[in-house]
């Protein structure tokens, strides 16, 4: 019999540690949005850590701006970004305030909710791929730069909130290359994720654009 997931919230302590430590330990975690029309739970299977002004992809590596102030604050908290002009990608922060170092939730299972998660996602086709890839998990739980800055280790009534979950045995997580970084920072093995997860999103390389002639 498959225990039920711990659902007691991770307290701001465990955000507040080393990225490359909260990263790997945030696979299995209950991640939980309340919308209006209901909750929906997601279990984190992919992630990718950005260490701050130490990391070339990381947003805050040329320092503190108006779009990444949240990184620079107290960890546990919620960074969004919207990214080509369409899509936002969701972040928690981590290490101590000033620090400024994030994992960007890249992938999950929706495990409840998932008929209101169908309804934002209806190219998905199936139930595997409603968060598969950061763009798709912030938009199957509705997701927007409205809830940059949440606190997702409050309690009481908030929009976003990370439970314990049922963690992942070291075991069965697998580390590489994080998704299209280009540069000094494409070396590092940085992302996150559980082994032959069918909701984990597929690795892709930095792919230069092309200079129009």
């Amino acid at each position: 019999m498959i225990a039920s997931p711990d659902r007691t919230p991770l307290p701001r302590e465990f955000f507040d540690r080393p990225v490359l430590e909260v990263a790997p330990d945030l696979l299995g975690r209950l991640l939980v949005r309340d919308t209006p029309d209901g909750p929906i739970a997601l279990r984190l299977t992919e992630v990718e850590a950005y260490d701050g002004q130490n990391d070339p992809g990381s947003h805050a590596y040329r320092g503190r701006t108006a779009r990444n102030e949240v990184m620079f604050g107290a960890p546990g908290h919620v960074y969004v970004y919207f990214t080509y002009g369409m899509w936002f990608c969701m972040n928690l922060v981590c290490g101590p305030e000033g620090r400024a170092s994030a994992v960007l939730l890249r992938a999950g299972e929706i495990v409840e909710g998932a008929e209101l998660a169908r309804v934002r996602r209806l190219s998905a086709r199936n139930d595997k791929e409603l968060a598969k890839g950061p763009a798709r998990l912030a938009t199957a739980l509705d997701v927007d730069r409205s809830l940059n800055g949440t606190d997702a280790c409050a309690t009481g009534d908030t929009p976003l909130r990370i439970l314990h979950g049922t963690q992942v045995d070291p075991a069965q997580v697998r580390s590489g290359p994080r998704t299209g970084v280009s540069g000094d920072g494409a070396v590092h093995p940085w992302r996150y994720w559980v082994a032959d997860d069918p909701t984990v999103s597929p690795y892709r390389a930095h792919v230069p654009r092309r200079r129009r002639s």
